[in-house]
């Protein structure tokens, strides 16, 4: 199936954007058929929105440090998203825990990406966590967003080697390049009406995927 327009998306951040970066390269080469309409942090004066101000795309702050309570800022953010219509939201590397009407509201047409191979290590410090579990193995997944946190269904992974002199700047470094595959081609997908959330499994070409996701190989160190 493909699209008979470009998909709109809105993108949150937090930093540096280097996953926007990534959907914005795919965007402009054309491989992947989406327009970004807006990029929404909640913190300013970060690297992420520069770089959508490069691209030419909307680019807003939404300070939650402003607001009283976490529900009043998802639903001050929810009404902005929506003023740009989106058909996908794609949360990256945006630092907030959202509320379950957030969620809901979304749910089936958001995406994150979380630098563990989940079920394992949801939350923060994913690598230090498992370079002190003594894993072999590390990596990143994508998933759709639902109230629980970081335990909607997986769409795809990427796993990495922990290396014998790995510490935990060296391994995130490792993950994020996996990160900057495997996220556009879930975007891509979605974009194509290839992936689809339906009764709390991911569906890719009507096939529901496993409990990983979809499984690449493992990257050569």
């Amino acid at each position: 199936m493909s699209p008979t327009h470009p998909l709109r998306v809105v993108v949150l951040i937090s930093g540096s954007g280097s996953n926007l970066q990534a959907l914005i390269d795919g965007q402009k080469r054309g491989e992947l058929p989406i327009e970004i309409v807006a990029v929404i942090s909640n913190r300013a004066a970060v690297r992420g929105l520069l770089r959508a101000e490069h691209a030419g795309i909307p680019a807003l702050v939404l300070d939650h440090t402003r607001y009283e309570s976490r529900e009043d800022f998802d639903k001050a953010l929810q009404a902005q998203i929506d003023e740009f219509r989106p058909e996908l939201v794609v949360l990256a590397g945006f630092m907030r825990i959202l509320t379950s009407d957030f969620a809901s509201h979304y749910e089936g047409r958001m995406l994150n990406i979380h630098p563990s191979l989940l079920p394992k290590y949801q939350g923060l410090h994913t690598h230090q966590r498992a370079l002190e579990a003594g894993e072999t193995e590390h990596g990143v997944t994508v998933h759709f967003v639902t109230p629980e946190l970081d335990g909607g269904p997986p769409v795809i992974q990427a796993r990495v080697p922990v290396l014998e002199n790995d510490d935990a700047e060296t391994l995130a470094a490792r993950v994020q390049q996996q990160e900057h595959v495997i996220y556009p081609l879930a975007v891509e997908w979605f974009a194509r009406g290839r992936l689809r959330m339906k009764s709390g499994k991911a569906l890719l070409d009507n096939e529901p995927l496993g409990p990983q996701g979809y499984l690449t190989g493992t990257a050569q160190p």
